[in-house]
């Protein structure tokens, strides 16, 4: 049985594992502790699933819980994947934060289950990355 929890942060070796597990470290900064705590303890809204113990999913956001939710990260440990766990996560997600529209970027290997699951692709998004400077 999977619990739920959106009182609770993971611990910083729980989190690692869990990202490491769910293959979303190929993509995070997980070998800099100090940048990888950050995005922990910055992000303000966090759900978490839970076999016991064992975190095997998060969704961790930056929300102003009105209008725009931000969902940096979505994982879900390998060996509990296709249960469902991921789309439990956003939709705890978005009835922590109602009224916000929930945005993200997509993981290549992700961009077809985002639309599976009700999710509409937007041409208008832009990004700035941190070695990009305006110009």
């Amino acid at each position: 049985m999977i619990g739920y929890r959106d009182d609770v942060r993971p611990g910083f070796e729980q989190a690692l594992e869990l990202y490491q597990a769910s293959t979303l470290g190929e993509r995070r900064p997980i070998d800099d502790r100090a940048r990888f705590s950050a995005m922990l303890e910055h992000a303000n809204l966090i759900v978490t699933a839970w076999d016991g113990d064992l975190l095997v999913g998060i969704s961790r956001c930056v929300t102003d819980f009105a209008w725009t939710t931000y969902l940096a990260d979505l994982a879900v440990h390998v060996s509990h994947q296709r249960r469902g766990i991921g789309k439990e996560l956003i939709r705890r997600t978005q009835a922590a934060a109602p009224h916000a529209k929930l945005l993200l970027l997509a993981a290549p290997a992700a961009e077809k289950y985002y639309p599976h699951i009700g999710f509409r692709h937007f041409t208008q998004a832009w990004m700035l990355r941190a070695q990009d400077c305006v110009r």
